[in-house]
């Protein structure tokens, strides 16, 4: 079976083309179980990976989103290939744009969030700035960013959609999974995300027991003697 040109073993070449209109994606099902759980739940179960630096947030923590990525490199300031992204966007996508960080104009404001919803775009993740933050918060339409300003973008240099990306210090491919909530976003490699849903299961579960037991008054965190041992800062023997 040919190796899709954005899969993880593969080198990416030069002669791919700047976008990559086909890849798999995080089937439906499988996104609609997972986006039940809290991001900070796959980042425990994912071994405290995947997610993004905490820069990014949402525009108000009342803001989820969760779906597929569909990866966007753009030049610092411009959003000419944001705009062809979202030409190109499935329903059920989240734009995930690496925009290298920068907050000296806006990305994208409005009107492209306003297309965004009308096109079932899940949400927008943005290494980068945003503006009308307040009319997005009326729409309640999720978005999370590096920040906002007002200034505008220009739409005139080229950029990649369909490539792995850097976003907030991890890498993206297309069609992973995307979940954000008040605590930031967390991405799901595509084809870890099933395996995973089970022990997102049970961390739950076994997080609601702890709780319960708290609430009953057993407070005590019966791993921790063992821990101050082991980092030294208890001898053999010795308690708290």
């Amino acid at each position: 079976m040919p190796v899709h040109p954005t899969s993880r073993k593969t080198t990416m070449s030069s002669t791919l083309p700047d976008i990559i209109r086909s890849f798999d994606r995080v089937p439906a099902d499988l996104v609609r179980e997972a986006a039940q759980y809290q991001p900070a739940i796959f980042a425990d179960v994912a071994g405290r990976r995947g997610a993004l630096h905490g820069r990014i947030k949402p525009l108000h923590p009342r803001m989820k989103l969760a779906g597929t990525a569909l990866t966007v490199e753009v030049r610092p300031g411009d959003n000419l290939m944001i705009h062809a992204a979202i030409a190109l966007a499935q329903p059920g996508d989240v734009l995930v744009v690496d925009g290298k960080g920068d907050q000296s104009s806006a990305l994208m404001g409005t009107i492209m969030m306003n297309a965004c919803r009308k096109l079932g775009i899940a949400g927008v993740v943005l290494d980068g700035a945003a503006r009308d933050s307040l009319e997005i918060d009326e729409m309640d339409y999720p978005v999370f960013s590096v920040g906002t300003n007002p200034n505008g973008p220009t739409k005139n240099v080229g950029g990649r959609i369909g490539h792995p990306v850097s976003v907030g210090g991890v890498t993206v491919y297309p069609g992973d999974f995307v979940i954000g909530d008040a605590d930031g976003v967390v991405v799901v490699e595509r084809e870890k995300l099933a395996s995973l849903l089970p022990l997102a299961a049970k961390k739950v579960k076994d997080e609601a027991a702890r709780i319960a037991a708290i609430q009953g008054g057993d407070t005590a965190a019966k791993w921790l003697t063992s821990a101050l041992r082991a980092a030294g800062v208890l001898k053999e023997g010795e308690t708290l």
